[in-house]
């Protein structure tokens, strides 16, 4: 034998834990510094729409100042000196007025419209840019997600639901988006309050200080908002994950629920999973709008104050009309950021848990292992297989195989038969590495599987399984699957070869003809073919049937046989079957019972000896009136 490599056997994880693990923390800095990683190739589009903001943002100051200083003060009241700073504007409204010859309110009225029309049109550059920039970087986020699922090994989905796995990629990106885009309406809403501010001590400190009171009981209400909230955000999406996996299910099984009449059960659980997202959304929307009703009374409340305490100012000329307007007009400045920060809590709240999960996922580094010197490969080989003490388990206390030893010569054709569960499926998973094995080694042509790459591997194993999968896309498509090596002449051969050909060519659009879901516009035995094909047109030098031909119908039984001895002419096949034809052709049968070798022994010796291999055989063809004589 060739040099061997030892492994050591992967940890035991606890897949219970792929939900569990979460923190659901409030704010989680490291998670928010990983995003920005997915924002940094776009930071020159992020920091346009910065600019931008600031621009809008001062845009935003001077249009209540038009109205007010301008409009109120130097228009109607004839003040130009009014103590309080108008950036400009009422010297601006002169000169318009003197350069056009416009009466001073039409002056006024016409730099309101082009100030409001340059703050739309940045507000709106500004929001399409901070959009884009989010798009494309959970674009990219979306991606890699899905290349790092797209690498978990076996182990990792045996466990995992797969509904659990899809929220991730879709609803919790989604969190994100509104995440990032919140993020950047609170960057608009706070550049305008700091101005605002500032403008608003100038005018009248005392005021200022009494509108101010009010912050604090915002905080305090925000925050205990915010710890009522926190659970509540986590429950709905833990919810909303169990529909997504129990409505998955539903869908994929949906032709036994049908047959077995089970859809009033299953709407019952469904109902179950719903009402329990319902109780937890429900909670969170009552928080919702009392939080809402809260900060709009408060709101009220302090113009009520400004027009009380600002008219006696007014009065008194200690102020002017036109800043108790402007006063009142910057209480929406001062206290919608803190309304829309508690908005956003809702959805930062989301995002946090969201984020924990998609990086729980991308962290996940559950993998086959993979060789550091990995061994180079003939351009063809021989297609000899050996197992060594092979010795494997899916769950630490359940041995699956047990020193499994066997040889399968090159060109050879192995039929593998035994009770259900005795590890026939299994011992071919581990031939095509889908698994890390416990103990022992497998021998490919003297090289050890350990040295050899998967992707490597897997172009020299071919698999047809019992459960052949199609894909949304032609006929043609799911021949090639994408390799550029395969070309529309080698799928048309390939189809031939298999028999496939006559029933392609009968279709609308013979190769190119779309697929429905799960290829069901062909039948059972079309898509056998259509495996067979698929195969074929690879050219593997090692053919594993996992009771391929388990289902097949009787008016294409001859036409899968002649294409099971076309596919397997010239190559080294392990037949895992129960069909009595497929077993008979096979050059040698082996017979596993509770992960060992029992009998190994053509059909006829096998037979002869009257062991296990014999009862399994009467036991299957008794009721046909096939059974061999005793």
């Amino acid at each position: 034998m060739a040099e061997t490599a030892r492994i050591t056997p992967p940890p035991r994880r606890d897949y219970s834990m792929f939900d569990a693990e979460l923190t659901g923390a409030v704010m989680n800095l490291s998670l928010l510094r990983r995003l920005l990683h997915w924002m940094r190739p776009y930071r020159a589009t992020f920091a346009v729409s910065a600019v931008l903001v600031l621009v809008a943002s001062t845009l935003q100051i001077l249009l209540p100042m038009v109205v007010s200083l301008v409009g109120i003060d130097y228009v109607i009241g004839g003040r130009t000196d009014t103590g309080t700073p108008d950036m400009g504007l009422v010297e601006l409204t002169v000169a318009l007025s003197d350069g056009l010859g416009l009466p001073p309110l039409l002056a006024a009225c016409c730099l309101y419209v082009v100030l409001q029309l340059a703050w739309a049109v940045t507000v709106h550059a500004h929001r399409m840019t901070l959009i884009t920039s989010v798009i494309k970087g959970l674009r990219d986020l979306r991606l890699d997600l899905f290349r790092h699922l797209e690498t978990r090994p076996f182990s990792f989905y045996d466990r995992v639901a797969v509904g659990r796995v899809m929220t991730r990629v879709t609803n919790d990106i989604e969190a994100l988006y509104e995440l990032l885009r919140g993020l950047g309406a609170l960057i608009g809403e706070f550049a305008p309050f700091l101005v605002a501010l500032v403008i608003m001590l100038s005018i009248s400190a005392e005021l200022t200080g009494i509108l101010l009171l009010a912050l604090p009981l915002i905080a305090v209400v925000t925050f205990y908002f915010r710890r009522a909230t926190r659970v509540l955000f986590r429950l709905v999406r833990l919810s909303v994950s169990a529909l997504n996996q129990n409505l998955q299910e539903n869908l994929a099984g949906l032709q036994v629920v049908q047959l077995s009449r089970r859809e009033g059960y299953n709407h019952r659980r469904y109902t179950e999973i719903n009402e329990r997202n319902l109780a937890a959304e429900t909670k969170s929307m009552r928080l919702e709008t009392a939080y809402g009703a809260f900060t709009d009374s408060i709101a009220s409340i302090a113009i009520g104050a400004v027009l009380w305490f600002g008219g006696g100012d007014v009065i008194q000329e200690r102020m002017t009309l036109g800043g108790v307007v402007l006063f009142t007009q910057f209480i929406a400045m001062l206290f919608h950021p803190i309304v829309v920060l508690g908005e956003q809590l809702n959805v930062l709240f989301r995002a946090m848990a969201s984020g924990e999960r998609i990086f729980q996922a991308l962290d996940w580094d559950e993998t086959i292992h993979e060789p550091d010197a990995p061994a180079d490969l003939p351009a063809r080989l021989r297609g000899e297989v050996a197992f060594r003490d092979l010795a494997f388990r899916y769950d630490a206390d359940v041995p699956v195989l047990r020193n499994v030893s066997l040889t399968i010569a090159p060109g050879e054709k192995l039929a593998i038969v035994g009770p259900t569960g005795s590890g026939k499926s299994t011992l071919v998973k581990l031939l095509g590495r889908f698994y890390d094995f416990d103990g022992g080694q497998i021998f490919l042509d003297g090289i050890d599987l350990n040295r050899i790459r998967s992707r490597d591997l897997r172009r020299r194993v071919g698999v047809v399984p019992q459960d052949f999968h199609i894909f949304s896309g032609t006929i043609h498509d799911n021949i090639a699957l994408g390799d550029a090596a395969i070309d529309r002449d080698r799928v048309v051969e390939a189809a031939r070869t298999v028999n496939a050909h006559d029933f392609i060519a009968a279709l609308p659009k013979d190769y190119d003809t779309p697929l429905s879901e799960r290829g069901q516009n062909l039948s059972q035995g079309q898509r056998q073919l259509l495996a067979f094909a698929r195969v074929l047109a690879a050219d593997p030098e090692i053919l594993i049937l996992d009771e391929a031909t388990a289902s097949i119908d009787t008016e294409t039984e001859l036409l899968i046989q002649d294409a099971l001895r076309k596919l397997t002419a010239g190559r080294t096949s392990i037949l895992i079957a129960h069909r009595l034809q497929t077993i008979q052709e096979a050059d040698r049968v082996v017979v596993l019972d509770a992960g060992q070798v029992q009998e190994v022994g053509t059909h006829e010796e096998l037979l002869a000896a009257r062991g296990l291999y014999f009862t399994l055989h009467e036991l299957q063809f008794q009721e046909t009136g096939t059974a061999t004589e005793s």
